[in-house]
């Protein structure tokens, strides 16, 4: 990917997103579903776009919640929902709309008071802990969030009673009703005024903040951090757990410095990402510059995205931690110092994350249970206690708690943050010194990942290639062992393929969002090796899709 200049340094104030045209335009633009851009799309987190662009308008929001209130009806699902928003500008009127219809269909809702933001996880956190020991009436939830995308962007995505992020199925069945809502010019959507909507009998106040940090404790040492003392530092970008850090520093005494306490949809204080774009990504070098700057200010730093789903690592020793780096540093830590975890508690990890974490989870004699991409399919197994951590090579994850028992089934990246501090009190060392030892003992991999262009018809023939497509013998001068199109973890297709060699692998699949295709690998060899397998990568996803199938007399 070529890295713009302007990588790392501050927004021009030239390219800041004009907010009340982009409230005003959530309001006034109304979709045409016609167009299969301005129709309800869940990708692997929800349904995402921008008013700009007529794919996150007041009308998506009203079909998706009214689709959503006939799921609940439908699965007889009639406990409390459990509302949230992170900063996003599009978030506040969606929330306003969604409440509406929510109201409007007699639906309990639990709303954060002073319409207070509400990170991902803790809305997880409350679903779980409303469900324990329930087998009837039980609570599920909305997150209105894009994640980290782009400030113009906003994000709606349903939570069910297992308190993670829906799948295929459920999502599916959404997306269908809301378009046949939208298709229908609403007809059949109830709502009611927004200020009804607050005073209803059915809408209630709750304290998701004092809840969750409360609880805190059954997941992380806090006491080994707060004895330690030791310095910490976090940016909390601007989402929707600024208010939440120094509540957790006073209930548990830790020695931490908020850096930068500033919510502003325009996020003008954030230095720009790779491409020139705004993007609150905490595992990007150029978005978390300003942090990093601060390293050595801190004994550990770290931040989250707008809704604290994500994570980023600082360390004094390394920088910033490459998301896989961190993830292989956790699961080593995790599964040595959890000791109530049941022996049988596997390590979730995507395809496309490092194979570190495999060489991690074959020493510490634990099963593997690899996925697809997507923190759902994680879901079931945090919740039954299967899986002790899941984790994605985007900076996502989640583990248990102390006694084994299920903490989120949605990404957490406040725990993960906590835990690099846990790991750093308890160790006396950074995750990023521990990073080095595990790799002078089990190698040490380099990882990239590309995009090129694709089609929507050539992306559709990428998520459909079968193994026996792919008459692959060798890779980058090593025998093939492997080819998947499906999960080893679960049998769920990956929509697209890996190839794995003795000491390296490539992944290829569609972009959910963009006319693109991704390109991941990783060699335990070397950069040199690794471009090698990047190239052979590159031209065997181009022919296969060209051709669907190799040239005549050609052998991939």
């Amino acid at each position: 990917m070529e890295v713009r200049k302007d990588a790392g340094k501050l927004a021009n104030p030239a390219m800041l997103v004009n907010i009340p045209k982009l409230v005003t335009a959530y309001f006034t633009e109304v979709p045409d579903p016609s167009v299969p851009e301005q129709r309800v799309l869940f990708g692997t987190s929800g349904h995402r776009g921008s008013s700009f662009k007529n794919s996150f308008n007041e009308n998506h929001i009203l079909a998706i919640t009214q689709a959503i209130c006939l799921y609940r009806q439908q699965k007889k699902i009639t406990g409390p929902l459990y509302l949230g928003m992170d900063t996003h500008a599009l978030s506040v009127p969606a929330f306003s709309t969604a409440l509406e219809v929510l109201a409007a269909n007699r639906m309990e809702v639990m709303v954060a008071g002073k319409e207070e933001y509400t990170p991902t996880p803790v809305i997880s956190h409350a679903i779980i802990t409303y469900n324990h020991g329930h087998k009837s009436g039980l609570a599920d939830g909305i997150v209105i969030t894009p994640s980290h995308n782009p400030p113009q962007d906003g994000g709606f995505k349903y939570n069910p009673p297992n308190g993670g992020a829906a799948e295929s199925s459920i999502t599916s069945w959404i997306e269908a009703k809301a378009n046949e809502f939208l298709k229908n010019n609403l007809q059949g959507v109830k709502r009611i005024p927004f200020e009804k909507a607050l005073k209803a009998f059915t809408t209630h106040k709750h304290d998701y903040l004092n809840n969750y940090i409360s609880d805190l404790s059954n997941v992380i040492d806090m006491d080994v951090i707060s004895n330690s003392n030791i310095k910490l530092g976090v940016d909390p970008l601007g989402g929707a757990g600024v208010h939440y850090w120094e509540p957790v520093a006073e209930r548990y005494k830790l020695n931490l410095t908020v850096v930068n306490k500033v919510v502003d949809p325009t996020f003008r204080f954030m230095t720009v990402d790779w491409d020139g774009q705004i993007r609150m990504d905490p595992s990007s070098p150029y978005a978390m510059k300003g942090l990093i700057k601060l390293k050595d200010q801190f004994d550990i730093a770290f931040a989250c995205d707008p809704d604290h789903d994500r994570h980023g690592i600082v360390t004094k020793s390394k920088g910033l931690l490459p998301p896989n780096h961190y993830l292989s540093v956790a699961v080593n830590y995790l599964f040595q110092h959890r000791p109530d975890w049941s022996p049988e508690a596997a390590i979730g990890k995507t395809l496309v994350s490092s194979q570190m974490i495999d060489r991690v989870a074959s020493q510490l004699g634990r099963k593997l249970y690899e996925v697809p991409v997507g923190f759902k399919w994680f879901a079931e197994g945090l919740f039954n206690g299967s899986l002790g951590f899941g984790g994605e090579e985007s900076a996502g994850a989640s583990f248990l708690r102390f006694d084994g028992t299920v903490w989120t089934t949605d990404k957490d990246g406040i725990i993960l943050a906590l835990l690099a501090a846990e790991i750093t009190a308890k160790m006396n060392r950074d995750p990023g010194d521990i990073y080095t030892d595990l790799t002078n003992t089990l190698g040490d991999p380099v990882y990239d990942r590309i995009d090129a262009p694709a089609t929507p018809r050539q992306k559709e023939m990428l998520g459909k290639l079968s193994p026996q497509q792919i008459h692959l013998k060798s890779l980058a001068g090593e025998k093939v062992i492997v080819v998947l199109t499906n999960a080893p973890g679960n049998g769920a297709s990956i929509g697209g393929l890996k190839v794995s060699g003795e000491s390296g692998w490539f992944a290829a699949r569609p972009s959910g969002t963009e006319n693109i295709y991704k390109i991941y690998a990783e060699s335990f060899r070397g950069e040199e090796h690794l471009q090698s397998i990047l190239d052979e990568a590159q031209i065997i996803v181009d022919d296969a899709l060209r051709s669907g199938k190799p040239e005549s007399g050609q052998t991939w």
